[in-house]
């Protein structure tokens, strides 16, 4: 399967890793974000079609479905936030942000996005992203916990829901070098500590993540639908110090 991919998070990172392994398998791209300038820059790298875009406003997902065209075969909603705060300075603002741009972001864009897939002549995908603090508690990441385990959620209830015609999959990421962690991966000594946690002893890169992210969207992956893949060096289920 190729066709047109719709890339939310095109701007750098996962996104733009994603977008790069989609263009080399054949696909045609269109990808959606808020800065206008890496967005276009990526777009013209990628000879892809772009929509400036704040997937805060809820009208912004019509808007990017139409300009990405009558016709999808693949959605990829690579949004994500990093809020990491003890529970007791968390402000009902910063949860109902986190859940608004991780959860129901995806699920607008799923469904604005939704007559487009089903009109792509074959079988589309759709693929969230969730965080391996979903599954491995951490402290401090009760806000993005929340937010990216809804997505966990919604993806295996959409995944029930548009079976056959659509495939609906989840990647759980750890930590990766990428522009939204730069607070946490810019201070190489802190960054290193973190790398040391994971069985692998290093952190994500962007490739990473978009390696099986192409093989989701991909029609290798025909017979995989509702799954939440953990790509985070062994931290969700490993230790390898006492």
């Amino acid at each position: 399967m190729t066709g047109t991919a719709l890339i939310y998070g095109g701007n750098g990172g996962i996104g733009a890793a994603t977008a790069r392994a989609l263009k080399s398998q054949g696909f045609g791209l269109h990808l959606a974000g808020r800065n206008a300038a890496s967005l276009q820059a990526l777009a013209a790298e990628l000879d892809a079609g772009f929509s400036v875009a704040d997937v805060e406003d809820p009208a912004s997902f019509a808007a990017v479905t139409a300009e990405a065209g009558p016709a999808l075969s693949a959605l990829v909603y690579a949004v994500g936030t990093i809020t990491l705060k003890p529970l007791t300075r968390l402000t009902a603002d910063e949860f109902t942000r986190d859940f608004r741009v991780n959860a129901l972001g995806a699920v607008l864009a799923v469904q604005a996005a939704l007559p487009a897939l089903k009109a792509h002549d074959g079988q589309a995908s759709v693929l969230l992203f969730s965080s391996v603090a979903v599954q491995q508690g951490f402290a401090s990441h009760a806000s993005i916990s929340m937010a990216k385990g809804a997505v966990e959620g919604l993806t295996r209830a959409l995944a029930a829901e548009l079976a056959p015609r659509l495939r609906v999959n989840c990647i759980a990421p750890s930590l990766t070098r990428t522009p939204l962690a730069a607070a946490l991966t810019g201070n190489e000594q802190m960054a290193q500590a973190i790398a040391q946690m994971h069985a692998m002893g290093r952190l994500g890169m962007p490739d990473d993540i978009a390696a099986l992210a192409a093989f989701l969207v991909s029609d290798q992956a025909s017979w995989i639908t509702g799954q939440v893949f953990g790509v985070d060096g062994g931290r969700s289920s490993l230790r390898t110090k006492g």
